[in-house]
């Protein structure tokens, strides 16, 4: 069996090029992509960002990706989201005014809190406690480090799907698992060694499912 193609999504925004880097080197084939089409014949889905939620929902919806990103978790085909691929998948995001989101999980995602001098945004090396079943966590260390840049998380309504917790002025759901995704806040095309961990272990999922 070769190498696995991974739709990495394209709306126009986000670090697309480092993202399909870290997905070679770990042995996946990245195919960077704003078609819905193409994304639809691909192994596993990766949707990485950077950005405000407002803009990227819109140009998510207006290109018809939504749907085909929303198909690919309900049809179990490996999906990946890193940072806003989490917020994305939330019923809603506050950021400039009350955006709709995917719906996928349901909950909300609100900025920190300023209160307690916390700094906003959350820049930098923080550690994730993992935790739960998935395969993706079968690979994985019960605790790793891992570089975060967002001012806003995601808060979902039910806390069994919450797999990665952070302490950043009290814990927040820092990745999220179902069946179908595994979805992150932190940046692991920038966290190095963890970084490859975790793209190590999505490589191991796709191939499997």
């Amino acid at each position: 069996m070769g190498a696995p193609r991974i739709a990495v999504v394209d709306y126009g925004a986000g670090n697309l090029r480092s993202v399909a880097k870290a997905l070679a080197r770990s042995g996946m084939v990245p195919v960077v992509t704003g078609s819905p089409s193409v994304l639809k014949e691909c192994a596993g889905v990766v949707l990485p960002g950077v950005g405000a939620f407002r803009d990227a929902a819109n140009h998510l919806r207006a290109a018809g990706l939504d749907e085909a990103v929303t198909r690919a978790i309900s049809d179990k085909r490996p999906y990946l989201g890193l940072c806003f691929g989490l917020q994305l998948l939330f019923d809603e995001g506050e950021e400039h005014g009350l955006t709709k989101g995917f719906g996928v999980i349901a909950g909300s995602v609100k900025r920190f809190p300023t209160t307690g001098g916390l700094r906003i945004p959350h820049i930098g090396w923080n550690e994730v406690r993992f935790s739960g079943s998935h395969p993706m966590l079968e690979r994985m260390p019960a605790r790793d480090f891992f570089y975060f840049v967002h001012s806003y998380r995601g808060e979902p309504k039910d806390q069994e799907i919450v797999v990665g917790r952070t302490d950043y002025g009290g814990d927040f759901a820092s990745a999220v698992a179902t069946d179908g995704l595994f979805a992150v806040q932190f940046h692991p095309e920038k966290s190095q060694a963890s970084g490859k961990r975790l793209l190590d272990a999505y490589r191991y999922w796709v191939e499997a499912s």
